[in-house]
């Protein structure tokens, strides 16, 4: 296990396969609603954990009541469960408890292996256990512990150095958007791979759109774009009267809203409230390919990378070519950025590094 520097716990209980599973293989083979975040400082605080403990319990909630399969494997009645008991503040109470319960068996672990310059990268995945579903009457932490398992796979990772150019996203355009955008769940870890046969050479990155100019989101990113204002410098839905010193230049901030079918990313959100709070113009609202000549920057987020500024986007020439079998047979057009990372860009990621010392969850606070 410590040979190959992943950890991977399941209800507080060190797995006995050695080495652990690398993360896709992980989820690939467990249903369930995840999450995933790092440390940041040399391993002593995890990003923005209470954020995406919330996240985790909705997505579990979700998958609940819209997909059961999606959490449980394979198709299941759940009478038991009701919309009323899992939006409880105790349903996200007791995965809370449990999942922090594995968190304190399996940071320890991780942080007695970590190198100079690593941070870890942790997944929280929770799974539902039909075979002990039966009888579940009252909402409390031992119960849903009885139904839900708790997994926590930790791996290293050395964060890339924002600013430099060479490590900016290339992104493509290359499918539609995925189900139930509104939950983070493990079965779609299997459902993208049928987008890398369209991945062209270079892009590090995938992003998905229901018809090809409406950019909703990346494969694994949520997706910005600072684009500039129309010629009579006001757009309706946007927020925000200064950008700190670029308030002459009409721009705003736009990605694609909830209710098109997007991930709520917890870095999205971040940069949203930031944005909101700081008076940058932000508009949810899909970014459109045919107003490229606009777009002045772009940038995707993740918990992992939580910023990374966008060196340049390919789309098909048509739509209808990503039917076929291959890259090879897709023509694409490309839009480059001239400054990567933009001002605005550096700004906002400038912001989020303040915001992680505040919402940082210290390591210490998982008692063993």
């Amino acid at each position: 296990m410590s040979s190959s520097n992943r950890f991977l716990f399941v209800n507080g209980v060190v797995s006995p396969s050695s080495p652990a599973p690398t993360v896709s293989a992980f989820l690939e083979s467990r249903p369930g609603a995840y999450t995933t975040t790092r440390t940041h400082g040399d391993g002593s605080l995890v990003l923005f954990w209470d954020r995406h403990l919330r996240r985790l319990a909705d997505s579990a909630r979700v998958l609940l009541n819209a997909n059961p399969s999606l959490l449980f494997g394979s198709p299941h009645s759940l009478d038991s469960f009701s919309p009323r008991r899992t939006r409880s503040p105790r349903w996200e109470s007791a995965i809370e408890l449990l999942v922090n319960e594995s968190m304190s068996k399996a940071l320890p672990a991780a942080l007695g292996e970590r190198k100079s310059g690593e941070e870890l990268a942790i997944t929280a995945l929770v799974s539902g256990n039909f075979e002990n579903i039966c009888g579940f009457e009252d909402l409390d932490e031992e119960m849903v512990s009885r139904v839900l398992d708790v997994c926590v796979h930790v791996g290293m990772y050395v964060p890339p150095v924002f600013g430099v150019r060479e490590n900016g996203a290339r992104l493509a355009v290359v499918g539609r958007g995925r189900d139930v955008a509104n939950a983070k769940y493990s079965d779609w870890v299997r459902l993208r791979k049928s987008l890398e046969k369209l991945r062209p050479p270079l892009a590090t990155e995938l992003l998905l759109s229901n018809d090809g100019d409406q950019i909703l989101e990346g494969s694994v990113t949520n997706f910005f774009v600072v684009c500039r204002k129309d010629h009579n410098g006001s757009s309706p839905d946007a927020t925000g009267e200064d950008l700190h010193g670029y308030s002459t230049y009409p721009y705003e901030i736009q990605t694609a809203p909830i209710r098109d079918g997007v991930l709520p990313g917890v870095m999205r959100q971040v940069i949203i409230d930031l944005c909101s709070s700081n008076g940058i113009p932000v508009r949810e609202v899909a970014s459109s390919w045919s107003r490229n000549e606009l777009w002045e920057e772009a940038f995707i987020t993740s918990s992992l990378r939580i910023l990374q500024h966008v060196e340049s986007i390919q789309v098909p020439l048509s739509w209808k070519l990503l039917e076929s079998e291959s890259e090879k047979d897709v023509t694409w057009v490309k839009k480059q950025f001239r400054e990567a990372p933009g001002k605005i860009t550096a700004l906002i990621q400038r912001e989020i590094m303040k915001k992680v010392g505040v919402e940082g969850y210290g390591v210490t606070s998982f008692k063993v």
